[in-house]
């Protein structure tokens, strides 16, 4: 073999090396018998040639190519190609979404197939909305509105407003100069009122100390009512107060019965009726007896020396023995008789 063979048969191997690892670094094996699948996007931005697919949190394929279709209004055709065992048909769906920090990569979603595809076949894409989309629709209306906050902001101050504005800051500085001169001049008393807090504050310290030793006394008090023996003598006082009550009932009861002498002294009405006759009786003898008392009362006296008289006095001694004593009684000589 000439070596211009040799150096050509050099070349072919060399350009095929270049080729299969030039794919290969870019995440193609072209001695592999994976399928590939297209979907096509709106936009792609972020995804690049070898970023994973993904199936249930697992890598099963690569973006192969990226195609732009300017016939499709510029819609671009990804080539994603998956390993063998995956199984993909129409109801796949092959979702775009980002991450935070900008890379993308494209997520399967599998479904109930009606046709299993073989490869080349088109699947069902959706592009998730990512943070900076988002925020870039919020924000871009926000902005729009800060800039004509600005815009007005800056009509506002003109060269009125501008003087307007330094004479009222001209203002308040002359203020606070006020201030500070009043605060200087008024240091003692500010000093004497600070005083008369830090007093008042000690004072309630000491306050605060006797209403504690008053607490911990109603606490001693509350304590020991609680170990009295309040039970016995409520029970006591009930058991008097009962028997008290069942007195004061058959007491109202003797005097409402009209049988008992009670009740006959209290509301018999002849009984009353008799007493009343018994006093007028009296009131006209008494004052009969004042006006003739020679009717009533007679003086007589008898004059002589006294009668003597004999007197038997019978003692039994304590052996049995009875004892008669005969005494002699003198009468005194006059006596007074009043007879009615």
């Amino acid at each position: 073999m000439s070596k211009e063979i040799k150096v050509a048969l050099l070349g072919i191997v060399a350009i095929a090396l270049l080729v299969v690892g030039f794919n290969f670094l870019k995440g193609s094996n072209l001695l592999s018998s994976d399928r590939t699948y297209t979907a096509k996007y709106d936009n792609v931005d972020g995804l690049a040639v070898g970023n994973p697919v993904i199936l249930n949190g697992i890598k099963v394929g690569q973006v192969k190519e990226m195609v732009l279709l300017p016939e499709e209004a510029n819609r671009v055709r990804v080539s994603l190609e998956l390993q063998k065992g995956v199984t993909v048909g129409d109801s796949t769906v092959a979702s775009l979404s980002g991450s935070l920090l900008g890379s993308k990569t494209i997520t399967l979603f599998l479904g109930k197939n009606t046709k299993v595809f073989d490869g080349g076949e088109e699947l069902r894409s959706y592009t998730v909305a990512s943070i900076t989309d988002a925020f870039q629709a919020k924000a871009l209306p926000v902005l729009g509105t800060v800039d004509s906050t600005l815009i007005k902001v800056n009509g506002f101050l003109n060269k009125d407003a501008r003087v307007s504005l330094q004479a009222t800051l001209l203002n308040a500085q002359g203020s606070t100069e006020a201030l500070k001169n009043l605060l200087l001049m008024n240091q003692r008393n500010i000093n004497q009122i600070t005083t008369n807090m830090a007093r008042l504050t000690a004072d309630l310290n000491k306050t605060s100390a006797k209403f504690d030793r008053i607490a911990a006394n109603f606490s001693v008090l509350s304590d020991s009512l609680k170990g009295a023996p309040v039970g016995p003598a409520m029970r006591k006082l009930n058991a008097t107060m009962t028997e008290a009550q069942s007195t004061m009932t058959t007491l109202n009861r003797s005097l409402t019965d009209q049988k008992g002498s009670l009740g006959k002294l209290i509301n018999d009405t002849l009984l009353y009726n008799n007493l009343n006759a018994t006093a007028a009786s009296t009131n006209s003898l008494l004052t009969d007896f004042q006006s003739n008392p020679k009717r009533y009362v007679h003086f007589s006296v008898f004059g002589g020396g006294g009668k003597e008289k004999k007197k038997t006095e019978t003692t039994t001694k304590p052996n049995g023995e009875v004892e008669k004593e005969t005494k002699t009684v003198t009468t005194p000589a006059t006596s007074a008789v009043v007879t009615p």
